[in-house]
Formats: C-alpha cells, structure tokens, sequence
C-alpha cells in the first residue's frame, strides 16, 4: 500500500478548516495532517494533530512548514469571507488572492504536488442565470469577495494550463454545521437562527423571508472536498471551479421546519446589506458536471439538516 502523503490545512480554525481537519485526521491518521492558522482554532484541531501558526501571507514561512513536515498537498482555505470582505476590501483582496499565489507557486516549483482551493457561489453576480445555474455561464460578481474568487479561479485554470499544476476548487454554497461557527458570510443566518430558535424562540433575520439561497449541510461540503482532492487527476476536467449543489430554500423555509420541533419559535425580518449580496447570488445550482466527471452526489436534505442541527447544538 502506498504511503499517505502529508496535508496541510491552512485555514484550520475557520468554520470549513475546522471540520476538514477533524475528518482528514480520522480518514488517514492525524500524525499525516498537519493542521495551521494564523489564530489559535478549538480544542479539538490543536490538542488532537500537529498544529502550526501559520500567516499564509508569509511565503517564507509557508515554505519553512512545508519543507519542515515534507507536505506534498495543501488545502488553502485562509480567506476573509463576504460579509467581512466588503467591510475591509482591501485586505479581503491582498489575503484572498496573494494567499492562493503562494501556494499555486509551491506547486508551479514542484515543491508539493496537489492543491485544493474553495471558491464560492459568490462568483454569480446579477445577470447570472438565478435557477439551476449551469456550471458555465455568466460571473459579474458585485462583491469584493466574489471577486477575488471570480479571479482566484482563473488563476487556478492558468495555472494548470501553463505549469501543469494540479489544482482543484469548487464553489461552496451557504454552509451549515453545529460544529464550528460561521465566519462571517452572508448565509449565516442559517446557522443563528438555530441558536437563537433555542435559546429565544426567536431570531430577527437579516435576509428578506422569500431569499431563497442554495445551502449545504457541512458534511457533505466536507464529503465533497476530500472527494475532489482523492479522484484521479485524469477525473478532473475542470480546472478554475465546480458547481456543488446541496439544497435551496429561504428564511421562511427553514422558520417553518424549525417550528416542526419548537412550535412557540417566531421569526422577524430586518434586511441589510446582506440582503443585496444574496440577491445576487443563484437561487439554485445546477452540479451535473461534478456528478459527471467525480461522481459528486449530496446526501442530506432539509428536514435532516434541522433535526440535527436542534439536537447537537
């Protein structure tokens, strides 16, 4: 059997990283993951692996880790979200792109051989198709985080066409998980809701309650991460970013299978710039191509999502 290389998680104390690593440990040995951030992440990623800090701006001291646990793939997740991006959008572009350029790099000099990098339905911006948004199509994203992304993708695909570097993406959806906290993304409410549902019976929503969102529940994003990154390289015909679906509904939705468990459970609505993001994003995505070439499926439905999520947090 062949020996597991050695992964690098950077980005490990984030909502994704968090779980990544958790999963990663367990499926190929945690003396083979090496865990890192530039903040210290929960218990549970520090106490159980190899943990580095790690600011992913800093090359040099990429190159140090990696050279140091002889890594040969990196899962670069260290990024400023979208809400927190259009607070900060400078800082947003410098981390979100020049974080991805040093990696791509290690690979273009064959000093690892396999990156993954997540992109977002953020790259969808107005004029895209809003139902069933098909894998290729129009990206005029309106935030600086579906921007960066939007960019961060076409970096990938150049990458693999001029240096023959093996990187792999794909564009989450809204993320949902009682295990980690949410990092400041527009389809947080999703998350707080549950919360507040319990703490409350009672959340004020800061979407509209008809903004219908495409939503995953994290162990299928984290399913699919590693599923990507373990396909054959020959698998991969998309080289900027795959559309994953998990399921679409909106506030209302979700407020009405949340009072399936806590009939007393009320929510109001108080849109805000948030609401302008979503607006932009599709209502629901279309995966066909990742079903296609890797055999991406996703599992878990709704009314599952909600029972879970009330149970376990």
């Amino acid at each position: 059997m062949a020996k597991q290389e050695k992964i690098l998680v950077v980005g490990a104390a984030g909502q994704i990283g968090t779980e990544l690593v958790l999963e990663l440990r367990l499926r190929f040995g945690p003396e083979t993951i090496v865990a890192s951030d530039i903040k210290t992440p929960n218990y549970d990623v520090m106490e159980g692996g190899i943990f580095e800090f790690l600011d992913i701006l800093d090359d040099k001291a990429l190159l140090r880790i990696v050279q140091k646990h002889n890594i040969k793939q990196v899962y670069q997740l260290a990024a400023l979200l979208s809400a927190t991006a259009e607070q900060n959008p400078m800082f947003a572009w410098k981390l979100n792109m020049e974080g991805l350029f040093n990696v791509l790099n290690l690979a273009k000099y064959k000093i690892i051989d396999k990156i993954f990098w997540p992109s977002s339905i953020a790259v969808f911006g107005s004029t895209t198709p809003r139902n069933q948004t098909p894998q290729i199509t129009i990206t005029e994203p309106s935030s600086v985080y579906g921007i960066s992304k939007l960019s961060g993708e076409r970096w990938c695909e150049y990458y693999f066409n001029k240096s023959n570097v093996d990187v792999r993406s794909i564009r989450y959806p809204g993320l949902i998980s009682h295990k980690s906290q949410p990092g400041g993304g527009t389809t947080d409410y999703a998350v707080h809701i549950f919360y507040e549902a319990k703490k409350h019976q009672k959340y004020e929503c800061f979407l509209k309650p008809d903004c219908t969102l495409p939503m995953m529940y994290m162990d299928d994003a984290i399913d699919a991460t590693i599923s990507i990154m373990e396909s054959p390289s020959s698998k991969i015909k998309v080289r900027s970013s795959y559309n994953i679906a998990g399921i679409s509904f909106n506030p209302e939705e979700l407020v009405a299978e949340i009072k399936r468990h806590i009939p007393e459970f009320t929510a109001s609505y108080a849109p805000d710039y948030r609401q302008q993001l979503a607006e932009s994003w599709p209502a629901g995505i279309d995966d066909s191509v990742a079903n296609r070439d890797w055999g991406w499926k996703n599992q878990y439905d709704i009314s599952f999502i909600v029972d879970q999520m009330l149970k376990n947090i």
